[in-house]
């Protein structure tokens, strides 16, 4: 995978994390990438803390395998350069608020005049038309705009945010899946062409199964912590050392689940009966459940589930991530020869090409 596109190049106009995402994926599977940074760097470089070097760890997580060059946008200079980068690449992107780049004489209208098979990313927040179309917005934004942040939390709990930046990579990838498309189109008719992106959508569509839930019914979802709207049980219970997720809501697994907690009297329970109906009588079971859960370790009840092939994991921090035997066989965590830094950890490549 790494060499797929390999002879694709992709001129870079992005800063922080959904732009940046897009591109560092494209690197990933074999593009060349230039990184057009202002000459006062990418607003990405002071997000910290988590800092290497002078330079946040944001900015050297998504900016992996591009190439860099300082453009002062703002003179006729800059620009000259930056329509020649783009009328020599393949995929232009670019994370501008709608109408910014077409003012600086980068729009789509005018880089295309120049190279008609350029396919032209634009991510923005609300997308390039509509009446929030010149507003700017972030992840955070987002997420409480698109309603994510009224469905996280705990029951009577305030809203909460995602804290990695879960809108901003959802749509990087959604970019870099777009671009894809619109290469493999390109290499059949010829024509590049202008794509809109906006974190708005992407975080409509990550929340895809929700919105389709409250379509069907119109019942605002309830914030009900580490648990499924849909099934039960599937949520995490504490344990006697720490927090276990378990998912025994079908295949039987509700059965030996009660039977390896020493409960198997309520299988039968009328309340408990099927997942629809633990989902409506949560509370008590849970009330049942987790007493049990809270007598023994996480290790205990991890080895007793997983021989009655019953899903669950550990609750796990990132300091157990660096421990975690599949994410090492993974190679999600890697080394990084630095030019200025010398080796840095970085988490690995998103696939593997068997």
């Amino acid at each position: 995978m790494r060499h797929a596109l390999g002879g694709v190049r992709v001129v870079d106009f992005t800063q922080i994390a959904a732009g940046p995402t897009c591109t560092m994926l494209l690197a990933d599977l074999g593009a060349q990438v230039i990184k057009v940074e202002a000459p006062e760097g990418d607003l990405g470089r002071k997000l910290g803390p988590g800092w290497i070097g002078d330079d946040a760890s944001l900015f050297h997580a998504v900016n992996r395998n591009k190439q860099g060059i300082a453009l002062d946008l703002k003179s006729p200079g800059g620009v000259d350069v930056a329509r020649r980068l783009a009328a020599s690449a393949d995929v232009m992107v670019e994370s501008m608020r709608p109408g910014v780049m077409t003012r600086l004489g980068l729009g789509y209208a005018r880089v295309a005049e120049d190279n008609p098979r350029l396919i032209y990313c634009a991510i923005s927040a609300y997308g390039q038309s509509g009446p929030y179309a010149g507003k700017a917005g972030v992840d955070g934004i987002l997420q409480a705009d698109s309603g994510l942040m009224s469905i996280i939390g705990s029951a009577g709990g305030d809203p909460v945010k995602v804290q990695a930046p879960a809108v901003d990579v959802f749509s990087g990838n959604v970019a870099a899946m777009a671009i894809l498309a619109k290469l493999h189109q390109r290499n059949r008719d010829g024509q590049g062409g202008f794509l809109d992106v906006n974190l708005l959508n992407a975080a409509l569509a990550l929340q895809h199964s929700s919105i389709a839930n409250y379509l069907a019914d119109c019942v605002l979802p309830e914030r009900i912590g580490s648990a499924a709207p849909y099934s039960a049980p599937n949520e995490a219970f504490e344990t006697s050392d720490g927090w276990i997720m378990v998912a025994a809501y079908n295949g039987g697994r509700w059965e030996r689940l009660c039977v390896q907690l020493g409960c198997p009297e309520i299988q039968d329970d009328p309340r408990f009966r099927t997942s629809s109906d633990r989902v409506a009588n949560r509370t008590d079971m849970r009330n049942i459940l987790a007493p049990c859960f809270r007598s023994q370790s996480t290790s205990h009840w991890l080895k007793k589930l997983t021989e009655a092939d019953i899903l669950c994991a550990p609750v796990a921090t990132y300091a157990n991530l660096l421990e975690h035997p599949q994410v090492e066989a993974n190679g999600m965590i890697t080394q990084v020869s630095h030019p200025r830094f010398g080796m840095i950890s970085a988490p690995g490549r998103w696939c593997v090409d068997h």
